[in-house]
């Protein structure tokens, strides 16, 4: 939300939806590492 100023000011709910948004990148990203352990494991050893 803006203010006059034009400055942004978060709600609580907003940084609980940022915290939630993050760790589920975290997540996915782990995730597809480990699916797909044998690609990255391929190109380390090139």
């Amino acid at each position: 939300m803006a203010t006059e100023r034009g400055a942004e000011t978060t709600s609580p709910l907003d940084e609980v939806m940022e915290e939630i948004r993050r760790e589920l990148v975290r997540r996915v990203a782990a995730d597809d590492r480990d699916s797909n352990r044998d690609v990255y494991d391929a190109l380390k050893d090139e």
